[in-house]
């Protein structure tokens, strides 16, 4: 399980929620802790819409979670990453003050928590690919609009989640106000030598004998060889120990492994989901992840705002700064988190509410406004 655990945190920083295994989940101190979540969760606002429900979206049943406090917000498509590590269990953490600006909309990607147990394996196994997880968005995205009655939303993505959310911006940009990257995924092959480099020089800095030892073991990373599981394991491990995860912090990120314990939407079965999804997904996307490559890209067709963490040493944040300053678009930003490393919703939730007011919402509501004259 440590390795497995590891390995996916080099996909997206975002791990197996294996505490949601070690603690009873139905012990009676943690169903009144979630029920006072729940209570604190509610959307009482006339105006407002707290909905959780399947929909069949890409010839599976997919779960889709929405929020906010007044349906006329504009709507933000959230697509969270992983692979199959779904925000849904996590919101409750920092999501509810977007709420009262935007309606949100999450979903459980195919193989990813409820949407993994909703679903027969053996029938989704073979559609583990990119492409059909952008076309999955794309058609989540058309059932959004018509469902809440909007001429586009905005879409926003996380870690894995921006290889898909970029897919889907290039190939349907009339379906969206904008696009906000958050840990963007730019060349995966980049990320891991600069991630790598990091890990290094700060296991040189402090002494580390261990951390030097194992990586240079796999040196030069990524070289000329295949990245196999073994040497990504080793990449992983240190860059994030030294806080290319978590700023200040070591890769064990409790406040992150630890939320489905407490979430409203979950329950024990749907917790343990998250680390079977896991396991099931990432070997058959792995191959295919590793070849991405959006740096030949120098067109985006939609207004298009960057959220980098200053300290992410797990999607690093330099290649997107480069890809940010030549590409030509309606509209570009790029927003660093200077307290930030890949987990911003977590580590700057405040600065990330201000920074989708300044720089998203309004363009939303002025292409809303225009859309209904």
């Amino acid at each position: 399980m440590k390795k497995t655990t590891i390995l996916l945190l080099f996909l997206a920083a975002l791990c197996p929620a294996v505490h949601a295994q070690e603690t009873p989940r139905e012990d009676a101190s943690y169903a009144k802790a979630r029920d006072v979540v729940r209570d604190l969760e509610r959307i009482v606002a006339p105006t407002g819409i707290q909905e959780t429900y399947k929909a069949r979206i890409g010839g599976i049943d997919q779960w889709i979670n929405v929020r906010g406090q007044d349906r006329e917000n504009p709507v933000i498509l959230f697509i969270h990453g992983g692979p199959a590590s779904p925000l849904m269990p996590t919101i409750w953490e920092f999501q509810r003050p977007i709420e009262e600006y935007f309606t949100v909309v999450n979903y459980d990607q195919r193989g990813a928590g409820k949407t993994f147990l909703a679903n027969d394996p053996d029938a989704v196994a073979d559609t583990l690919h990119i492409e059909r997880y952008v076309d999955d968005a794309i058609e989540i995205a058309e059932y959004v609009r018509k469902r809440y009655h909007k001429d586009k939303v905005i879409l926003m993505a996380h870690s894995w989640g921006t290889v898909v959310g970029m897919g889907a911006a290039l190939r349907r940009p009339d379906l969206f106000h904008a696009y906000v990257g958050i840990g963007q995924v730019i060349n995966v092959r980049d990320n891991e030598r600069i991630s790598f480099d990091y890990g290094l020089a700060q296991a040189r800095q402090y002494g580390n004998a261990e951390a030097i030892a194992e990586l240079e073991s796999i040196a030069p990373y990524p070289g000329n060889q295949p990245i196999t599981r073994e040497r990504i394991i080793i990449a992983r491990k240190w860059p994030q120990f030294y806080g290319g995860m978590s700023a200040y912090r070591d890769g064990s990120a409790k406040y992150f492994f630890g939320a489905a314990l407490l979430s409203p939407e979950y329950d024990a079965d749907d917790a343990k989901a998250i680390d079977a999804g896991n396991v099931f997904t990432l070997g058959r996307v792995l191959p295919q992840f590793l070849e991405v490559d959006y740096k030949g890209v120098r067109e985006f067709p939609i207004p298009v705002v960057m959220f980098m963490g200053r300290h992410d040493y797990t999607t690093p944040s330099a290649p997107t700064a480069q890809w940010l300053e030549r590409v030509k678009a309606p509209y570009k930003r790029g927003v660093w988190f200077e307290r930030s490393a890949h987990m911003i919703p977590w580590e700057e939730p405040g600065k990330l509410l201000v920074s989708l007011l300044e720089d998203v919402r309004p363009r939303a509501v002025a292409a809303e406004d225009d859309a209904t004259r």
